[in-house]
């Protein structure tokens, strides 16, 4: 085969065959189940199989099934914050054709922060919706200005000009967070705690006002699957192919973006899942979005949940380490990696 006719490693990738997909996808759904079982049975008080089960038939009434009920909706928040804040970078990097593009790292985490900070301090919201909605908004906005100024100038949104406009956004929304929260002691400590970003305080109320909005980020991110392929090859010819650029941009940038902000909004800023999972799951089944999405969803899930478990097995007799600390733990390394990998130059 000439150098002309052989397929680049893009072309190659999405060649995969359908079987190794389909079995890499229940290799993953098994793990999650088997992820599951863990989270539920480790904590200050372990739990067997017989436990587990005896608890979900209504057959037993002891303390080992207290601590089950009581860390099944943990469970579950693990689930749902780890899926949509993977889906939510793999669409961010589709959308920016950016490898390194992901919610904490464009700032969009912090945004999200300082928009529920601000409604808390200022205008006392302390309700789910509101904090919800609060945290979507200041997503979208932290979103947009980073994409703008990485945008400006020559070579349009290039992955280091979006990575610094990220990095500057974070930490100019860091600062104000702490200058509004500092003089207000008597809600520091419990926002010190949700900014570490942690799902210990998983309720089943909250959860059922965050499933639905989360499942409409991730619809509008599975609908432009498609689009996102076609802007994989450069909006030239995303528009030979008849997509329509700007208006796929903006639908699975608004899906990533509410995904976002509502986790932010639940669980606090978790760092580095939509990063690192997006990254993993190419490697084992393609760039095709219609596969790479729900896989990512799936690894996303079981990282965060996987992260939670080591967490509490680490210092289980005392204060457990937040969820946050341990993706913090795994990303950054794997971000340099990234950076390292995709050789990125100063323009």
């Amino acid at each position: 085969m000439s150098a002309a006719t052989a397929p680049t490693p893009v072309t190659a990738v999405l060649r995969r065959p359908t079987w190794a997909r389909t079995l890499w996808l229940l290799v993953g759904a098994v793990s999650l189940i088997l992820l599951c079982a863990l989270s539920v049975s480790f904590g200050v008080r372990e739990v067997s199989l017989g436990d587990i089960v005896a608890a979900l038939a209504g057959t037993d009434d002891t303390l080992a099934t207290a601590a089950i009920v009581k860390r099944i909706p943990r469970t579950v928040l693990a689930l749902l914050i780890g899926a949509a804040l993977a889906l939510s970078g793999a669409t961010m990097q589709a959308v920016t054709r950016n490898p390194i593009a992901e919610p904490g790292i464009l700032g969009v985490s912090n945004g999200a922060s300082l928009a529920v900070v601000f409604g808390l301090a200022f205008l006392s919201i302390r309700d789910p919706y509101g904090q919800m909605t609060l945290a979507i908004a200041g997503a979208a906005i932290a979103a947009t200005f980073v994409y703008t100024v990485g945008s400006i100038g020559r070579g349009g949104a290039t992955p280091l000009k979006l990575a610094l406009a990220g990095a500057a956004t974070s930490a100019a929304c860091a600062s104000l967070i702490n200058a509004v929260m500092l003089p207000r002691v008597d809600v520091l400590q419990a926002f010190q705690s949700w900014q570490i970003g942690g799902v210990g305080g998983a309720e089943w109320p909250r959860i059922a006002i965050t499933a639905p909005v989360l499942a409409l980020g991730a619809l509008i991110c599975f609908v432009s699957a498609r689009g996102m392929n076609s802007l994989a090859l450069g909006d030239d010819m995303a528009r030979g192919l008849g997509e329509h650029v700007l208006r796929t941009r903006l639908v699975s940038a608004l899906g990533a973006v509410i995904l976002a902000g509502a986790a932010t909004a639940i669980a606090g800023p978790i760092g580095f899942v939509g990063l690192v999972i997006p990254h993993v799951c190419r490697m084992l089944i393609g760039t095709d979005h219609r596969w790479l999405l729900p896989f990512s969803a799936l690894a996303g899930a079981g990282l965060l949940l996987m992260s939670d478990v080591i967490g509490r097995l680490v210092s289980p007799a005392s204060e457990e380490i937040q969820v946050g600390i341990i993706t913090a733990i795994i990303g950054a390394p794997f971000f340099i990696w990234i950076v390292r990998r995709q050789k990125v130059r100063e323009l």
